[in-house]
């Protein structure tokens, strides 16, 4: 066998390997397909439908928990934050002080007098919070914005009245609406010289401002066990236990010349909103996140507070209907009673009269039928004649 031979019986072994390769190929990828087509069977879908949904997991294999396990309270609730389901409440009250650089010797001293003396007042724990924030002109700018379009409209008014009392002649009114619109037109200049400044102002962001918190906490701990309690019980004795508190920390911080207010649940949130969104917090705010009722989203329901207040003044009104329907039926059991009365007083007096008859004019018979018929008996019965003692010398 020659080589040429040779070289065509092993090409030909080739092509036979290669045709069996490819069959084996495409029935592999033939099987693959119709493992991945999903079956008709009714009762694999039933099974496949309840079989529950498998946890998120990472690229390396982990769990992937719910975002509520990171987040460091529950809920804001009644002015208080509300932490670790129910067993620590939070109440927050924000500080405004003096500037101490500027006072004199003996304010100084006054003032780190009343702070030793809130330190010693303190019977529990607290913790100080100081939070940095971009000072926000924008409410202030939309507030000289509506003072400016105000006194525009001002003195467009007096413009027109200035121009009636030219048509009438009277030029002591012209001189005196006129004198009005220059003071108008001065206040105009110096707001829109201020609202220009501001809007300026508000575009650096070097302007900080600092905001100091004291934070108290009150554990359920503290009352011993809860689960004779319902949530609402435990809310209200957090509450109280709280605001308790508070207001004698308010109380002797005057001592120091610095001011507190307890937040409420907006501001609570505002407080929460910005720590948690520090970037994000400059540009759009929680005021605005309300304002475009975004929370519509999640909550419809009514402020517990106020519907707290509701529920009391309709309590107030059912009672107060309840007492004024008592009084008009007890006013008017009364009053049906008196007039019952001084009729069988005036009766008995007539024929009394009429015993007497003979023994009177006919004039004076008359008028005291008339008296009796007019009288008040209420009245009649109290205006007794006054006895006069008489001392005699003996």
């Amino acid at each position: 066998m020659d080589t040429v031979q040779m070289l065509n019986l092993i090409l030909v072994v080739i092509l036979i390997l290669i045709l069996i390769l490819g069959f084996i190929a495409a029935l592999l990828i033939y099987k693959m397909r119709k493992k991945k087509e999903p079956k008709n069977d009714d009762s694999l879908a039933i099974k496949s439908q309840a079989q529950p949904k498998a946890n998120l997991i990472t690229r390396d294999g982990k769990n992937i928990d719910s975002i509520y396990k990171f987040m460091e309270f529950d809920q804001v609730l009644d002015n208080m934050i509300v932490r670790k389901g129910r067993k620590q409440y939070v109440m927050v009250i924000e500080c405004k002080g003096v500037n101490y650089d500027l006072l004199s010797e003996d304010e100084k001293n006054a003032v780190e007098a009343g702070f030793i003396s809130f330190l010693n007042t303190l019977r529990f724990s607290i913790q100080l919070y100081v939070q940095t924030r971009k000072l926000n002109f924008e409410d202030l700018i939309q507030s000289y914005h509506a003072r400016i379009h105000d006194v525009d409209n001002q003195i467009g008014r007096l413009n027109a009245q200035i121009e009636n009392a030219k048509r009438n002649g009277n030029k002591q009114l012209v001189d005196k609406l006129e004198f009005e619109k220059r003071r108008k037109e001065n206040i105009l200049e110096y707001g829109e010289s201020i609202t220009e400044y501001t809007e300026k102002l508000s575009e650096s962001k070097n302007i900080l401002q600092q905001k100091t918190y004291l934070i108290l906490s009150y554990y359920t701990a503290e009352f011993g066990d809860t689960s004779t309690y319902s949530n609402d019980e435990i809310d209200d004795i957090a509450f109280s236990e709280l605001y308790t508190r508070a207001q004698t920390l308010i109380r002797a911080l005057a001592s120091a010349e610095v001011t507190g207010k307890v937040l409420n649940s907006e501001e609570l949130m505002e407080l929460l909103y910005v720590a948690y969104n520090r970037d994000q917090s400059e540009v759009f705010t929680l005021r605005n996140a309300l304002n475009a009722e975004y929370d519509k989203l999640y909550s419809t329901a009514k402020d517990v507070l106020e519907e707290k207040k509701a529920r009391i003044n309709k309590q107030i009104e059912e009672d107060a209907a309840k007492l004024a329907t008592k009084s008009i039926i007890d006013a008017d059991k009364e009053a049906r009673e008196k007039a019952r009365i001084d009729n069988e007083v005036k009766s008995r007096a007539l024929e009394m009269v009429e015993e007497y008859k003979g023994d009177m004019s006919k004039q004076l018979y008359e008028a005291t039928k008339q008296k009796i018929n007019t009288a008040n008996v209420q009245e009649a019965l109290e205006d007794k004649p006054k006895r006069r003692i008489v001392r005699k010398n003996v």
